[in-house]
């Protein structure tokens, strides 16, 4: 099936505008590294995509392409029916969340959250408004005055989303953001992440090299193979939201993970 013209959960037709339009987007790097073969897709508005691959099918550079940070060598991407992401619309904001933190050690952490306001040169009432709703959407209203060094692993990603939600984003772009977790912490964080997702209908493309975390968190799992880089398979998750831990033991999530397994082990051989 064609997952173009899905629906999003916003209620937006993307067939008109899409969040993100992928047409035969491919990418070779200077050195003749073929990092990605042209892929082809959309991410509705409302949507939550998972990128599922092993290491070197081009996860993170068809993410780096959709946050604009680089250019694909084939092919073009469209933002909204843009040609370059919509940076000066307030209404269509992006942000990156990488895989570590990548917090200033020096800083507290309302001023690490608050530095893509700071950047922007935006005014310290309003940006210290923003921080401050951001770090209670994720649970630190309470830690905002400590340092990055006082904080657990889960904190510190914790801090990283309120950073991207600092600007109010409508596209939410995550490099694996809780890779380095341990298993109850990233099982935390995917809860909160969805529970944000839907309640402020965010639009998320989410790379994992996680088969449960994909099925888990996404509306659609995107499975791609390396060597070279392609997308092998598009698979819609159409299990009602909200999920829950009843949901990870159920037979429907066995069964969406050993088929999802099986698409990207295929891929493998």
């Amino acid at each position: 099936m064609d997952r173009r013209h899905r629906q999003g959960r916003a209620g937006d037709s993307i067939g008109s505008a899409p969040a993100v339009a992928i047409a035969g987007a491919a990418k070779t790097y200077p050195n003749g590294t073929r990092a990605l073969c042209p892929v082809t897709f959309d991410v509705a508005a409302g949507e939550f995509v998972a990128l599922l691959g092993p290491s070197g099918c081009g996860k993170t550079t068809l993410l780096r392409m959709a946050a604009g940070l680089i250019a694909p060598s084939e092919g073009s991407l469209r933002w909204w029916g843009r040609a370059r992401p919509p940076f000066d619309d307030p209404q269509r904001k992006l942000a990156m969340v990488f895989q570590s933190p990548t917090l200033m050690p020096w800083a507290r952490v309302d001023a690490n959250a608050r530095l893509p306001l700071d950047l922007a040169e935006v005014a310290r009432p309003q940006a210290d408004a923003a921080v401050s709703d951001a770090l209670g959407v994720v649970g630190l209203a309470d830690v905002a005055h400590r340092y990055p060094r006082e904080l657990s692993g889960g904190m510190q990603m914790r801090v990283s989303i309120a950073r991207a939600l600092t600007v109010a984003p409508a596209l939410l772009l995550m490099d694996e953001p809780f890779a380095a977790l341990d298993e109850f912490t990233r099982h935390k964080l995917d809860d909160d992440l969805a529970a944000l997702w839907r309640g402020r209908g965010l639009t998320v493309l989410f790379v994992t090299h996680s088969i449960q975390e994909a099925v888990y968190l996404a509306t659609r799992v995107v499975v791609m193979a390396a060597r070279p880089g392609r997308i092998v398979a598009d698979v819609a998750i159409d299990t009602p939201q909200p999920r829950s831990a009843a949901f990870r033991g159920s037979a429907e999530f066995a069964a969406l993970c050993a088929r999802i397994g099986a698409l990207a082990s295929g891929s493998l051989r």
